[in-house]
């Protein structure tokens, strides 16, 4: 488990993290979320004892991450792949992290095999593909079989294959009973990986809740309903908390669930043709509640200097 209370971070006039509180637990895969300059990156570093918060907390396990004596046996941890010694062979970069913190030298074995780097195992890390980089470094956070994960963008640089991997292979840590804490900006992927959401913007908490809720939230309970007689559906759907409005020949209907709509219209025997609850993506509903927390916007326009737009 990971908890963290009014985690602060300040770097001179930069506010990084602004009294940011969470808790992430155990059986489920829990995805992190935000903008760029949202925070992640600092908040994930302060987990692992890598920054100092500037005020508050944050404990794994129940400890600081520094005060824990085994903490590759405790944390496992994804944060820049590509920090290997360029020189080693996957095998020996293992092997040495292996053995400086009491790791049988058999686990090493293990892990490559479930990162599938088997006939890439005694070659140099540094002519590694950004893909073979992303799977050593996740040999490195499962070296130590913790019960904790912290990833930072573990599907950067995995093909199709490697992403379905990853995802089966997070789902399959957090069944286990494991933590598992990750982020990424693949927001399809994330729909498909993670149960709960921790959502932070311009370093604050914006949202702390499951996949479902955050989706539901943001597709705003609309009803899409298409029928011969939209008027007669109309006048027969009214009310003081009902809104309508047409939508592409269809009516979109808000205050009232399908199962209500259904029910009114067989009553009144009136045909449906559509009747279907609308649901945002997570890419949407993470566009629509982090708009204002934004730090870098571009346009989309494509007109050059001096010209109209």
């Amino acid at each position: 488990m990971i908890e963290a209370h009014g985690l602060t971070k300040r770097y001179g006039d930069k506010l990084a993290v602004d009294d940011l509180s969470f808790t992430v637990r155990p059986g489920t895969v829990t995805g992190f979320l935000g903008p760029n300059g949202a925070g992640k990156s600092t908040t994930m570093r302060m987990i692992l004892g890598l920054d100092a918060p500037t005020s508050g907390s944050v404990t794994v396990n129940g400890k600081p991450y520094r005060e824990h004596t085994a903490p590759l046996h405790e944390v496992g941890a994804l944060l820049e792949a590509r920090a290997v010694h360029t020189g080693r062979s996957a095998y020996n970069h293992l092997l040495a992290l292996a053995q400086t913190s009491g790791i049988p030298r058999r686990r090493v074995g293990e892990v490559i095999e479930i990162v599938g780097l088997q006939d890439v195992a005694r070659k140099r890390a540094g002519a590694f593909s950004l893909g073979m980089g992303q799977r050593l470094g996740i040999a490195t956070a499962l070296l130590g079989n913790p019960q904790t994960l912290v990833l930072d963008e573990p599907v950067n640089g995995l093909d199709p294959e490697g992403i379905r991997w990853i995802r089966e292979l997070l789902k399959s840590l957090a069944d286990q009973g494991r933590t598992v804490f990750v982020s990424s900006h693949l927001m399809s992927e994330m729909a498909q990986t993670a149960e709960h959401l921790i959502v932070v913007g311009r370093g604050r908490l914006i949202a702390d809740t499951s996949v479902e809720q955050f989706i539901a939230d943001a597709s705003g309970n609309v009803v899409r309903v298409r029928t011969p007689a939209p008027d007669a559906m109309r006048s027969l759907l009214a009310g003081p908390d009902v809104v309508i409005t047409d939508v592409d020949g269809a009516l979109h209907v808000t205050g009232l669930s399908s199962d209500q709509i259904g029910t009114a219209a067989a009553g009144a025997g009136l045909t449906l043709l559509e009747l279907a609850p609308q649901q945002a993506s997570l890419e949407q509903a993470f566009m629509d509640l982090t708009h204002d927390s934004v730090e870098y916007e571009g346009v989309t326009s494509t007109a050059g200097p001096g010209e109209q737009q």
